[in-house]
């Protein structure tokens, strides 16, 4: 129950539930739906009344590299999971070269499964204004799939 706690003690805040959870989908844009013939159409009633037939979540749904030391590179790893019952297939806009990240993946479709996308940084400073030695770098990163655009927001701060 989420009224008590693992000790069996009442709760004293409320519990907070994971995005996913819920059913909420942050930082998406849906796309329009075009009708695809050769998918053809689910009729079981269990999944009748789902909306999402083909979506993906995030894990995690947005990456802080935090201090970053100019000159080196950085990597880390961002799994796509595909929670639908279709396969979907997705390709990643990648990001422009100022930002220092690139997104290496594997493309093709996603059945039930799931993918992991490389996060690379290359940390480089870029202008030429005094900011104390630390500079901030921010992006989203563009994740197209058939139904939806999905926004990974990446954020960085180099010494």
């Amino acid at each position: 129950s989420l009224m008590v706690d693992v000790t069996g003690q009442t709760r004293k805040e409320k519990v907070i539930l994971p995005s996913y959870l819920r059913g909420e989908k942050p930082n998406t844009i849906p796309n329009k739906k075009i009708e695809d013939p050769v998918a053809g159409k689910v009729s079981i009633s269990s999944l009748a009344t789902r909306q999402d037939l083909s979506s993906f979540h995030l894990i995690p749904p947005r990456v802080t590299f935090g201090v970053l030391k100019e000159g080196c590179t950085y990597t880390t790893t961002v799994i796509m999971k595909n929670v639908g019952v279709n396969f979907s297939r997705f390709r990643v806009k990648q990001p422009p070269p100022y930002t220092g990240l690139r997104v290496m993946y594997t493309p093709g479709p996603v059945a039930g499964l799931q993918v992991e996308l490389e996060i690379e940084i290359l940390a480089m400073v870029i202008g030429g204004k005094d900011t104390d030695g630390l500079e901030e770098v921010s992006h989203d990163i563009e994740i197209l799939t058939e139904t939806e655009t999905l926004l990974l927001p990446v954020k960085a701060n180099i010494l």
